[in-house]
């Protein structure tokens, strides 16, 4: 069995042991990530020198006994700053980025000793559901190399559920996280919005973004978490609501919690197989002492609209950085000032991006703004306020991550409403500035199915206590793909 099969409390045992070193963990995920890229294509960076280095150092330092993750290998998405190493957030623009800082989530990894191995593909400036919008490649599912991993963060999840890391960073603006887990059969958290400082995050749309875990168990998530969470002054929007144990509550039994069902999860659009998945997994938490009960949230059905025009107005203002002036990809071709910078963006800039800065600027534009921006802020607030309704009488949201299993490659990248659409059940979360998990809950003609988990503020704990009870009574986390040595 490789190292990347056991659990980072086994591997960290054994670094303690000393039965491994820090840089034969290292050599060994190096290893996997060379054997598997090829078919998945999760990485854009590997930073194979800068790893090995720093796991030397490590082993000559020791391993803190009291520090689980000191050691361990962590992917990070390509739009986390990263001091030396390239950080194009998946753009021509981006090409030859090297930071000279480090994000406050990577500042936290290195704290803690654990060893950046690489840069995942995502789709380009996080904008896309699929992994498809990259300048550099596409990413493939873990399960079924002819399907997506999701997006944006669909190398980070792929890197995972594929062996070829235990642990990654990804970011969530609206279900980056969340879906590609969904699709990839992990578990995946987007935390309460300023939880996680997003210093040096490159932004797409600020009062959305957030960085969170992707892993193999619910455990080695919230392990990630402790990590990564607190307070930081560098980001205005961080919150300073003590981050405490995550892990705290995990084995805990979860009899008297109150779970909601909105009725609105589980209408049209959700694939059948999904919704029977998920009213499975529901009849599984009652098993566990849990009560679960059928709610509304009447204003969900209005987050995609919301989404995409708050998400392409922040995206329009943040993307203006970009001018081929000051660093990234110039244009050859110009004569003027103006010329570099029309010349710069159109060549720099793919598809996705274009349309949703387009978008955006139209929203914000003089004789729209107060019929699209402005009345997109008003309904966010009756989304916002349809969460306070249901959590005044219920502990946590339960409902699909997805409407449906991995969809194929190049199906819906040509439809940009469908890809939209596909989101419809992660947005609400970003838009009210909740934390919410996907966890493995099934399979559907092969593919997983991930459940999602929401709660209130700050209530990551308790999200994780109901997850963690969840995984315990079923096995769909321990199924492998194929490349993972897998039977399917």
């Amino acid at each position: 069995m490789s190292l990347n099969h056991k659990t980072v409390d086994e591997l960290h045992r054994l670094l303690v042991k000393k039965e491994i070193s820090a840089t034969e963990l290292t050599k060994a995920a190096l290893k996997d990530i060379k054997e598997r890229e090829e078919a998945v294509g999760s990485f854009i960076t590997v930073s194979e020198e800068a790893a090995l280095a720093q796991a030397q150092i490590l082993d000559e330092k020791g391993i803190d006994a009291d520090n689980v993750l000191a050691g361990i290998p962590v992917a990070v998405k390509d739009n986390i700053s990263t001091k030396g190493i390239l950080t194009t957030a998946a753009s021509k623009m981006l090409y030859n980025y090297e930071p000279i800082f480090d994000a406050a989530a990577v500042e936290k990894l290195y704290a803690k000793d654990m060893i950046v191995i690489g840069k995942t593909n995502m789709d380009e400036f996080a904008m896309g559901g699929s992994t498809e919008t990259s300048y550099y490649k596409k990413t493939k599912n873990a399960w079924d190399q002819t399907k997506v991993p999701g997006g944006s963060s669909g190398g980070s999840a792929s890197a995972v559920a594929s062996g070829q890391v235990r642990l990654s960073l990804g970011s969530d603006t609206g279900g980056s996280i969340r879906q590609p887990a969904s699709f990839n059969g992990i578990v995946g958290l987007k935390p309460t919005y300023g939880r996680v400082s997003r210093f040096g995050l490159i932004a797409f749309g600020s009062s959305l973004d957030q960085i969170g875990p992707l892993s193999q168990t619910v455990r080695e998530n919230a392990q990630l978490l402790n990590v990564i969470a607190g307070h930081d002054v560098r980001d205005s929007t961080s919150s300073a609501q003590p981050a405490g144990d995550f892990t705290a509550k995990i084995g805990q039994d979860i009899k008297g919690m109150r779970i909601a069902l909105p009725k609105e999860y589980l209408g049209q659009g959700i694939d059948p197989e999904v919704k029977e998945t998920v009213l499975a997994a529901a009849k599984q938490f009652e098993k566990l002492g849990a009560a679960v009960e059928e709610v509304s949230l009447p204003h969900s059905k209005y987050g995609v609209a919301v989404y995409y025009i708050i998400a392409s107005s922040e995206a329009s203002s943040n993307l203006q950085r970009f001018d081929g002036i000051r660093y990234g990809y110039r244009t050859e071709n110009f004569s003027n000032l103006d010329d570099i910078y029309i010349n710069t963006r159109s060549e720099g800039f793919g598809d996705e991006v274009k349309r949703r800065i387009m978008l955006g600027t139209f929203s914000l534009s003089s004789g729209y703004y107060d019929a699209y921006f402005k009345k997109a802020g008003q309904v966010r607030t009756l989304i916002i306020e349809d969460f306070e309704n249901v959590f005044a009488d219920y502990d946590l949201i339960l409902g699909p991550t997805a409407p449906t299993p991995a969809f194929g490659l190049d199906t819906l990248n040509h439809d940009p409403v469908a890809m939209y659409l596909a989101d419809i059940l992660t947005i609400p979360v970003n838009l009210a500035g909740l934390p919410g998990i996907s966890i493995p809950a099934g399979f559907v003609q092969g593919l997983p199915v991930g459940l999602q988990l929401i709660g209130p503020k700050y209530s990551e704990a308790a999200i994780y206590q109901a997850a963690g009870a969840f995984e315990a009574a079923t096995d769909y986390h321990k199924q492998k793909p194929l490349i993972f040595g897998g039977d399917a």
